[in-house]
């Protein structure tokens, strides 16, 4: 999709920002540029988008030198996302989600539902946010806009800079959820900006990280996680990630997943998923199709706000899973996202089939198998069952809470 071949860029002053970059981003994934202050992974997207020229080398979007194109018009066609959102405070949201549309002309009623369509999207109310400005919205409504303007004129490439830096930690991790969501739904070509290695593993589907103007490593999460090239790339992924005390790195979700999860039909009913979650003890069903396609779930509390309607099935209240691990995935991978998003549980698919939940009873349970009693006190079996016991909570049917995606032993 997006291809640099020996790109450089070297200022007036001799700097060499940029030396001799060879990087293919692929369509429809999110690749993340990450690396230390100065590195040139800014630097580096501004190239997409002509806000910066290589002193040599060249940029190919689709295979067509973009050199070649207007940089006006390459602007219009690619959106754009920096860390200080850049509303125009004088127009209401709707006429700031607008502007690329109108620049290209659009039908007025188009982009009015456009912009309708977005808002909805990102869970703010066309109806009340439409005609507010942007000095009336919080940091990270305001942030929202940005990305859905950056949407507007459905754009193949989006460029994001940093976009969720400047934000408190609960509206970034929201709006990560956000991005990841809207990414699952859209399959754009993203390529995204961060300092942040927590960032960077939650959200990408490649990582290129960056050091002193070059590419030091590519890769998905799990494969840098598990194959740092230098002590470069380690000592910048952190202790955190790499620690012992984490699950054995080559422990796949497919050894530890119970591969009998409580699943139901989208076509049942309210009062059969009620009799059903009581006769298995748990709180919350998978819904799968016929193939076993992941569907998605519905907890106790959905089910019974649907009871008083007898012909709602579980189809019609069921919500999509924002997190899931593929079949080969490492454990703690698995439990990394249990851990970062209070989840009792994360589903494992192949293909997108479900093959399987990893739960932190599943994962004790292998413990147990592989551990020989003989070698090991029941005290130092105690405290490796304590250290999972920071990385994944319990499961709601164990203590009796709930939480979004309900529980399963």
């Amino acid at each position: 999709m997006i291809r640099f071949e020996n790109v450089k860029k070297t200022y007036d002053d001799g700097f060499e920002a940029l030396k001799s970059i060879n990087l293919e981003i692929r369509e429809g994934e999110l690749t993340v540029l990450i690396g230390p202050s100065g590195c040139g992974k800014s630097t580096l997207m501004k190239h997409i988008n002509r806000l910066n020229n290589p002193t040599s080398g060249k940029i190919y979007i689709r295979d067509k030198d973009i050199s070649t194109i207007d940089p006006v018009e390459l602007r219009r066609s690619i959106g754009y996302v920096i860390q200080n959102v850049g509303l125009f405070p004088h127009m209401n949201i709707g006429k700031n989600v607008a502007v690329v549309p109108k620049l290209l002309k659009w039908d007025k009623e188009v982009t009015a539902g456009k912009v309708d369509e977005l808002l909805s999207m990102v869970n703010l109310d066309p109806e009340v946010y439409r005609n507010r400005y942007p000095a009336e919205l919080s940091g990270g409504q305001q942030q929202r806009i940005g990305v859905i303007r950056a949407l507007a004129a459905d754009p193949d490439v989006i460029l994001l800079d940093e976009p969720f830096s400047a934000l408190d930690p609960i509206s970034r991790e929201q709006l990560q959820d956000e991005l990841i969501r809207l990414q699952q739904e859209l399959k754009k070509t993203i390529v995204f900006v961060t300092h942040d290695m927590d960032e960077a593993i939650k959200i990408a589907d490649t990582i290129v990280l960056m050091k002193d103007g070059q590419v030091v490593q590519t890769g998905s999460p799990e494969h840098i996680l598990r194959h740092p090239a230098n002590e470069f790339v380690t000592s910048f992924i952190g202790k955190k990630h790499l620690t012992s005390d984490t699950p054995d790195p080559s422990l796949t979700v497919d050894e530890v997943m119970s591969v009998n999860p409580v699943t139901a039909s989208p076509e049942r009913g309210m009062a059969a998923a009620i009799q059903f979650m009581e006769k298995h003890r748990v709180d919350s069903l998978i819904v799968v199709g016929k193939k076993r396609e992941l569907l998605g779930y519905v907890t106790i509390f959905n089910v019974l706000k649907g009871y008083r309607h007898e012909d709602s099935r579980l189809a019609d209240i069921m919500k999509p899973f924002v997190h899931v691990v593929e079949s080969g995935s490492s454990v703690a991978l698995a439990l990394t996202l249990m851990n970062e998003h209070g989840l009792p549980y994360v589903p494992v698919v192949r293909e997108g089939h479900l093959a399987g939940l990893v739960t932190r009873g599943s994962v004790v349970r292998h413990m147990a198998e592989i551990y020989n009693p003989d070698e090991m006190s029941l005290e130092e079996l105690a405290a490796e069952a304590e250290k999972l016991k920071d990385e994944a909570p319990i499961e709601p049917a164990e203590t009796g809470q709930d939480t979004e995606q309900g529980g399963h032993a």
